[in-house]
């Protein structure tokens, strides 16, 4: 139980019949104040992850059957985002980093019960669910079946329009496969997520590429609307003398090559430069293909963008990072690469991305032999018959709502800037929301977004002490054996249930009963039906403040009725 904090009261002086002074009371009220959970605040997508997580953590204190209590989570979840299992192994999960939990101890393994949930719908054969019987007759195009794309179409078709797919590769996912290693992100995990999607009707053209084999004016002749979700296939160069060597390759072409099973001949000395999540993923592709492989960063290990998980799991497979230092000529020879001149940098001021800027140390170089260089340092799309849609030096901009400047035409994902899976989901879902917003006549408004409730607001002695449940992972000395199998393995079921139980549900009642068991009033009713909401007879109340302060979540506001609108 937890301590009663101790507030100041303002106070009135209740008068009696006889006109005597009574007790003095507050004026104050408690009232229901829903407020936005961190985690929810924190992902790009806006997932109800405290539902999820609650409905989890709650089925046996209601009688519900666990998997019931599963379906429905899953359910919670894929109402905004249909590629669960997919997100739960690739997503860097910012929704974590404001766990309110971290106070207590340690953050919510949020990640892991999503890609619980995606693996429980895909055994299970669960299907998205329509939001209507009802069909439109406009129908959209959507170029690109990545997670943009993937993700407005099934916003789109669980609203009842006809939706096409045109895909330029032989598969769907995008740089989901084309781009990401099978040891994250097994195959199998993809096609069946997509076919949810594509089980809602939405039809799939692949080895299409529009602007080539169709023109973009064709779409826009024959559909209602046209979705932009291409990807960043593009390798960005070094600018250095020499790039042009045969055994040079751009991140994503090589991870292309990989994946698309025509993987090139790179030797045993692979230098892969740059710092993000393509150019981890190239050296432990290489490392797998039997390369010894130095990775080469202008900055130091704490600048990296990529995903600390992924850094890691480098430093375990005993790929060298060198760092401050950057690549300033290929030597070639015969002519393929066989060396790397590199500069030694040092750490300036901050640029603008809040990094330290990389300096180059005058006269300080050293080369590195080399039977292959891996250039993953960014990437762009590849426009194609698309050039009318990006702008100058940028790529497509796009205003709050998803839209172009391009009446019909709408864009998420890598096209419009590098960025999470999540995030492109997200533009999916907006810009799907636009169109359908558009077909049917309803005002565009922006987002309202509740408070988000801090860890200061809650009580957290309250909740007992338990444990984050991590993941096993296969260790890096038997990683080898089987060099594509999935590294990370999916926790089992009593371990979600923990780790769900674990969830404070910041911000939002969860029938601790709490505020029943300090009112001394009879303010708090209870409910007849478990789960259903505490009503309270404001009538009966003096003001006490003790069911707000005992509140654990933070729900429950001390408020003047008078100063309410």
């Amino acid at each position: 139980m937890a301590l009663v904090k101790k507030k100041k009261k303002l106070t009135i002086k209740s008068v009696g019949a006889s006109g005597a002074s009574g007790v003095e009371h507050s004026p104050r009220r408690p009232y229901q104040i829903e407020k936005l959970a961190p985690c929810m605040g924190g992902c790009p997508q806006g997932t109800d992850i405290r539902g999820f997580l609650m409905k989890i953590a709650q089925a046996e204190k209601y009688g519900q059957p666990q998997e019931e209590a599963f379906r429905e989570a899953w359910e919670i979840l894929t109402a905004t985002n249909p590629l669960p299992a997919i997100c739960g192994r690739v997503c860097p999960h910012p929704c974590e980093d404001g766990c309110n939990r971290k106070e207590k101890d340690g953050a919510l393994a949020i990640n892991n019960v999503e890609r619980f949930l995606g693996d429980w719908g895909i055994k299970q054969e669960l299907k998205l669910k329509k939001s209507t019987d009802e069909s439109y007759p406009e129908k959209v195009a959507i170029i690109g079946a990545g997670p943009a794309g993937l993700s407005a179409a099934y916003h789109l078709a669980k609203r009842g329009y006809g939706v096409t797919i045109f895909e330029s590769f032989p598969k769907v996912g995008g740089m989901l496969r084309y781009g990401i290693p099978r040891y994250r992100l097994p195959r199998g995990i993809i096609d069946a997520e997509a076919q949810k999607i594509f089980d809602m009707g939405v039809e799939i053209k692949t080895n299409v590429t529009v602007g080539k084999d169709i023109p973009y004016e064709k779409l826009q002749q024959d559909f209602d609307a046209v979705f932009v979700g291409i990807g960043a296939h593009g390798g960005k160069k070094l600018h250095a003398p020499g790039e042009d060597a045969p055994n040079v390759y751009s991140g994503v072409e090589y991870l292309r090559l990989v994946n698309s099973g025509k993987p090139p001949e790179v030797g045993d000395k692979v230098v892969v430069v740059g710092g993000g999540d393509t150019a981890i993923d190239a050296a432990r592709v290489a490392l797998r293909l039997g390369a010894k492989v130095t990775l080469l960063y202008r900055r130091t290990r704490n600048e990296m963008p990529a995903i600390e998980e992924e850094i890691v799991g480098a430093e375990e497979e005993n790929i060298e990072f060198h760092f401050l230092a950057a690549p300033i000529e290929i030597i070639q020879k015969d002519g393929l690469a066989v060396e790397m001149r590199c500069q030694n940098m040092e750490l300036g001021e901050p640029d603008e991305s809040g990094r330290r800027r990389p300096v180059p140390i005058e006269g300080d170089e050293f080369t590195i032999p080399v039977t292959a260089v891996i250039s993953a340092i960014s990437q762009e799309p590849d426009w194609g018959g698309l050039d009318h849609l990006h702008e100058g030096r940028d790529w497509v901009k796009v205003d709050e709502y998803g839209q172009t400047k391009y009446e019909g035409t709408y864009a998420g994902g890598d096209v419009l800037d590098l960025g999470l899976v999540t995030i492109a989901i997200y533009q999916g879902r907006r810009a799907a929301d636009t169109i359908h917003n558009r077909f049917r006549g309803i005002e565009l408004k922006p987002e309202e977004m509740k408070k988000v409730i801090s860890a200061d607001k809650l009580l957290l002695d309250w909740y007992e002490n338990a444990q984050r449940h991590e993941a096993t992972k296969i260790p890096p000395d038997e990683r080898f054996k089987d060099p594509w199998s999935e590294i990370t393995e999916t926790l089992p079921d009593s371990d979600i249930i923990a780790e769900a139980r674990r969830c404070m549900s910041c911000g939002i009642c969860f029938d601790c009963g709490n505020c029943w068991s300090y009112c001394g009033e009879n303010v708090v009713v209870k409910p007849l039906v478990p789960g259903d909401p505490y009503k309270f007879k404001l009538e009966l109340c003096n003001g006490c403040d003790k069911c707000a302060e005992n509140c654990p979540c933070g729900y429950l506001e001390m408020k003047d009725p008078a100063s309410l609108p």
